[in-house]
């Protein structure tokens, strides 16, 4: 049997550009001889649905969409395996489903048994768990059928599992020698190789051929990296699919596996590193296009992080539809303006400077009656980032552009950024990468554009230039020091005595800087939706609540 690991970017609700993409991709497969071609979780839907699943007809329309489907594909030779959100028989519930289409038919059905709800996934919520799976037999084949999160419940690969059903071992023990599992698997650091190492247990464990479809693009705040891949059964690799773009991947099922490396290519060529890297230019891309932008407008400090957000979205998507604003204000330096233009010149994309000053003087005087008597503090400080906030909206207004916030996980976490000012924007790029990756980042970007990024931005200090001589390291432990305490309290959710420990850092310090975190959720709600690209992101995979006192 010869497979085909259709590999696509769907868009969330586009059931038509959906299951059009579906067939074009079903009929390459067919050209290439192909036996069955095999797309990921909720292709016609995209993923995640979210309450799109609860919109009145949304699981009809679907399954209208899934019928439409197999009667074009009649003609084909190749078989299709899609997943789609189907119908159910319970009251306000949904089914997460895999279709088996053939010569013009739904030949086989069933639905995901494993619902998620860790984590940024929430399934339980509108789907109905589905029973026990049964073996398909096509083509000489037994094949077992799961959806993502059936195949993570292996009792001998995870320390403690997180169901009391493996629909992998019922599928097995009915006999299956072929395992398909389509997917909707997000992406963060050290995710592909978890996927990979995690199959070839299971594949190995049962003895049985594996392959793993997963989706691939970004849908908000979510990036699906791909990678798919296929092992033979002692777990051996014999197909990858490319991480971060489309593709369709042709595996011979009874030939022999071949060993090849895993994922690569560019994303590679720095490592895990600048897999993260092509993670922000996917996610980048794909939220402003899906959502109807085609320019964005980024302000440029002169800083690390806005030249880092303006390379990532030149990559994106392409120089001419970025345009990088410097807003130099009283406290900027001449620097940091000529550090922004030469990032700007040498990515090629737009730029233009418009200085704040003459309408910060003029808000001061305004606000000077009210102000009377009080030493200047964060008010007068955090007018200058708001009114840059304004200049970036208004642009966007006037020219029909989106901002990119430049905010880095390490401010975001611990507050060190101005609500209505730097936070103003509809997306938020590296929110979830914390400052010293930023750094680590840039490295890739400038390895793809050298010099774009110059050493003087690279080498020094962190500043907000909100007043004179103001240094990051004024508020804050240097970024070594807290990216550490927050990756342990923020990703890990440690206690404050274990993170000390493991840091070497003194309890109390990293007990303020828990206070920190927790004290500025209110920000964070209030925050751009961010792109994740850790274990465990601000937004949708950490939900706290906003007025409350625990300590940790």
């Amino acid at each position: 049997m010869r497979l085909a690991l259709a590999q696509a970017n769907f868009t969330v609700g586009d059931l038509t550009g959906n299951s059009e993409k579906i067939l074009r991709l079903a009929r390459k497969a067919d050209a290439l001889g192909a036996d069955l071609a095999v797309f990921p979780e909720l292709a016609v839907a995209g993923y995640p649905p979210l309450d799109l699943v609860t919109t009145a007809g949304f699981p009809e329309a679907c399954e209208a969409q899934v019928r439409r489907l197999a009667q074009r594909s009649a003609a084909l030779r190749t078989a299709i395996v899609l997943g789609f959100c189907g119908v159910s028989a319970e009251p306000g519930k949904a089914s997460n489903c895999v279709a088996c289409v053939h010569s013009g038919q739904i030949v086989h059905r069933q639905a995901k048994a494993l619902l998620p709800t860790y984590d940024v996934f929430d399934e339980a919520r509108y789907f109905e768990s589905g029973s026990t799976p049964a073996v398909w037999n096509f083509g000489g084949a037994r094949i077992g059928l799961t959806i993502c999160e059936d195949a993570w419940n292996d009792k001998q690969f995870w320390e403690r599992t997180r169901y009391s059903r493996d629909p992998v071992e019922e599928l097995a023990s009915q006999g299956a020698d072929l395992l398909l599992n389509i997917s909707a698997s997000p992406f963060h650091a050290g995710r592909r190789q978890f996927r990979l190492r995690m199959f070839r247990a299971l594949a190995a464990r049962h003895a049985i051929r594996a392959a793993f479809v997963n989706q691939v693009g970004g849908n908000d705040q979510l990036i699906f990296d791909g990678s798919s891949f296929a092992v033979d059964g002692t777990g051996r690799l014999g197909a990858t699919a490319a991480s971060f773009d489309e593709d369709l991947v042709c595996w011979d099922v009874t030939g022999g596996a071949r060993m090849d490396s895993p994922w690569p290519g560019r994303a590679d060529s720095d490592g895990e590193l600048a897999a993260v890297y092509e993670a922000l230019v996917l996610g980048t891309r794909d939220y402003v296009t899906k959502c109807g932008f085609r320019d964005v407008f980024v302000g440029m400090s002169g800083g690390i992080d806005s030249a880092l957000t303006a390379v990532i979205a030149s990559d994106a998507l392409g120089p001419r539809h970025v345009t990088g604003v410097a807003m130099p204000g009283p406290y900027s330096s001449d620097g940091s303006l000529v550090d922004a233009r030469h990032t700007a010149e040498a990515l090629g994309i737009g730029f233009k400077t418009i200085e704040i000053t003459p309408v910060y003087d003029r808000f001061l005087k305004q606000l000077a009656p009210s102000f009377a008597g009080m030493p200047p503090n964060t008010a007068e400080e955090n007018l200058q980032a708001r009114l840059r906030g304004s200049v970036l909206m208004a642009l966007a207004n006037k020219f029909g552009g989106l901002v990119l916030t430049t905010g880095n996980k390490s401010e975001l976490a611990v507050g060190y950024c101005t609500i209505y000012g730097d936070m103003c924007g509809g997306l938020a790029v590296i929110s979830d990468v914390p400052k010293t990756m930023a750094y680590k980042l840039a490295g890739v970007g400038n390895r793809r554009h050298p010099g774009a990024i110059p050493e003087s931005v690279l080498t020094k200090p962190p500043s907000a230039e909100l007043r004179p001589d103001q240094k990051d390291s004024d508020s804050l432990p240097r970024y070594e020091v807290l990216d550490p305490i927050l990756q342990a309290y923020v990703e890990e959710s440690l206690p404050v005595a274990e993170i000390a420990e493991r840091v070497g850092q003194p309890a109390e310090l990293v007990r303020e800087i828990a206070r920190m975190v927790d004290r500025n959720e209110y920000k964070r709600q209030q925050a751009a939706p961010g792109l994740r690209v850790t274990s465990k992101a601000f937004g949708m995979g950490r939900r706290y609540p906003i007025a409350q006192r625990y300590v940790r």
